[in-house]
C-alpha cells in the first residue's frame, strides 16, 4: 500500500499528481486545501484533514458533504494539520508515503514539514517530500543504493546530526570514502551521479538526502 499526502502549498510548486496514481492500493490524503486541489484535479481522496480554516464556507460544506472520511479539527490544537495526517498514516503501515504541497508558503511551515521526516524514522517507513524541482528524505546510518533520475541533475547529503560518520560516495562526480560530514557544513552538497547507479553509505548519524534540479 501507498499512501499520497497533499497539502495546501503553493499550486506552482505541485508535479503532476497523476504520474504517481499507478496502483489500486493506493490511498489519497487530502491536508486543509490540499484536500480541494486534489478535487480539483479529478484525484478523489479517501480521507481528509485540517481545521480547514483556510478556505471558505462553501468549500468546506463541498468536502464535507462528500463521501470523504473527514477529520476535522478546532483551529486552537498542539499539532499541525500535516502532523496529524502523517501520524494517521503512519499507523496504516504503508510501504511508502509521499507528501506533497509541503514546500513554499510559510517558511515555519515548511522547515516543520521537513521535520516531520524524523517520525519515519521510528517505524522505518519510506517517505518523502516533494515538489516541482526536490524530492527529500532522511536517513538512518546504512548502505542504500542510488539510481540516476532524468528529474533530478542534483543529489545533496546534510547532516540532521552534530556530525555524520564514516560517509561513502560511489560512483559520484565528487566521491568520498569514510569521510566525517559536520552540521553546517557542505561538503556534500550539489554532487552528482556519473553512473547510472551508485551508492551511499555511513556509520553514525542521520542524514537528509536532496534530489533537485534548477
Amino acid at each position: 500500500m501507498k499512501i499520497s499526502i497533499v497539502a495546501g502549498g503553493p499550486e506552482y510548486l505541485i508535479p503532476d499528481l497523476k504520474h504517481y496514481d499507478l496502483k489500486r492500493d493506493h490511498i489519497w490524503i487530502g491536508v486543509d486545501r490540499g484536500t480541494l486541489f486534489l478535487l480539483k484535479n479529478d484525484i478523489f481522496p479517501q480521507h481528509a484533514f485540517g481545521d480547514f480554516d483556510s478556505i471558505s464556507d462553501d468549500e468546506r460544506k463541498s468536502i464535507l458533504d462528500s463521501s470523504i472520511i473527514v477529520n476535522q479539527y478546532r483551529s486552537e490544537k498542539d499539532a499541525t494539520d500535516m502532523e496529524l495526517a502523517l501520524e494517521w498514516a503512519l499507523k496504516q503501515n504503508p510501504e511508502q508515503i509521499l507528501i506533497f504541497g509541503a514546500t513554499g508558503g510559510r517558511l515555519d511551515h515548511e522547515l516543520m514539514n521537513i521535520q516531520l521526516l524524523y517520525r519515519s524514522l521510528r517505524v522505518r517507513t519510506d517517505v518523502k517530500i516533494i515538489d516541482n524541482r526536490n524530492e527529500i528524505s532522511l536517513h538512518l546510518p546504512g548502505c542504500y543504493d542510488i539510481e540516476q533520475d532524468h528529474r533530478y541533475s542534483y543529489i545533496s547529503f546534510l547532516a540532521q546530526s552534530e556530525e555524520v560518520t564514516g560517509i561513502t560516495l560511489v560512483g559520484f562526480k565528487y566521491p568520498l570514502e569514510q569521510a566525517k560530514l559536520q552540521a553546517g557544513s557542505s561538503l556534500c552538497v550539489s554532487n552528482e551521479l556519473v553512473n547510472k547507479s551508485g551508492t551511499y553509505s555511513f556509520d553514525s548519524g542521520i542524514i537528509l538526502m536532496v534530489k533537485s534540479r534548477d
